[in-house]
């Protein structure tokens, strides 16, 4: 593409010209948190930074989910990712050592911004499925850990009615077992189909091949799928949406929740409780399924963008 074709194609999407020319590659690298942590990050490096933004993928992603989205907003925001502990190419210790609960993750989201060094007064945590109740989390313990949260498409208290079967079973004692059991027999249609499951025609989306490879790849490592560390999540995960619920009238950062109007994993009658309790803005995503960010990249570096003004 010639750079007066890449020009328009940025002016037709509503980005920035500079954006797309300018922005800096994205770096991948990693960080050692402990002995049984360390983190595979990506991150956009900006020296004159207006901001720095974080983004917290879900299941079953990595941080590569989020690379051209930090593209897109490199030129004027420090962007980091990482990938949680059971995900991607970052740690995944024996349950006896790290439990993988929501609480866990919460202490490596602090312990990360503590280590990268991020001025929390100009932080962006955009934070979805798996990734928002950590956020949320630490939020209530530290209220100046962001200047902003934006949270979607995820299960902030125990509402089973509102999840879709698999995540139901995962909440039982009696079907948690052989749920997890076949998540990991169907992990190839877990990868193929479980970002566009139920997407009408028009709604279909393409994948990065990066991020599929990447994905697919880093399925299984060190002995432990992923499909395993959601399982452990899950086992946590009652508990630790039970804490938040009790706690919602502590929660002070400023909190945005967004959410697709087709997600049929996790329904937007979820967020609308959630930001009922907690007088928080909602918005609904026309057409949007369960993962904004990949199904429309751009609405999501305007999403980031909108909250730093």
């Amino acid at each position: 593409m010639n750079l007066a074709t890449l020009l328009l194609a940025t002016a037709v999407a509503g980005i920035p010209a500079a954006d797309a020319v300018a922005a800096q590659p994205p770096e991948t690298g990693f960080v050692r948190l402990d002995d049984d942590i360390t983190l595979r990050r990506l991150i956009v490096r900006n020296d004159h930074a207006k901001g720095v933004v974080l983004f917290l993928h879900g299941f079953p992603e990595t941080s590569l989910a989020f690379k051209d989205v930090a593209t897109g907003l490199g030129e004027d925001y420090e962007v980091h990712a990482f990938d949680w502990p059971g995900y991607g190419q970052s740690s995944r210790p024996a349950p006896e050592r790290f439990t993988y609960a929501p609480a866990d993750y919460a202490r490596v989201l602090e312990r990360y911004i503590r280590h990268e060094h991020i001025d929390t007064s100009k932080l962006t945590i955009y934070a979805t499925d798996i990734g928002a109740l950590p956020a949320l989390l630490l939020a209530l313990d530290e209220p100046h850990i962001a200047r902003r949260i934006i949270v979607g498409d995820f299960a902030p208290f125990d509402r089973p009615q509102y999840m879709h079967e698999t995540l139901r079973n995962l909440k039982t004692t009696h079907a948690a077992e052989p749920t997890h059991a076949a998540m990991n027999r169907n992990s190839a249609d877990i990868l193929a189909n479980f970002y566009r499951r139920d997407l009408p025609p028009e709604a279909q989306y393409d994948l990065s091949p990066e991020f599929e490879a990447d994905v697919r790849q880093n399925w299984n490592r060190d002995g432990m799928t992923s499909a395993d560390a959601f399982f452990h999540y899950y086992r946590h995960f009652t508990r630790d949406q039970q804490f938040l619920e009790a706690n919602i009238a502590r929660l002070q950062t400023p909190v945005r929740v967004v959410w697709g109007e087709r997600d049929i994993y996790i329904r937007p009658e979820m967020g609308a409780e959630f930001a009922s309790r907690a007088g928080l803005e909602f918005e609904v995503l026309p057409g949007i399924g369960h993962y904004p960010h990949l199904q429309d990249r751009q609405r999501t570096v305007m999403e980031v963008r909108a909250s730093f003004r």
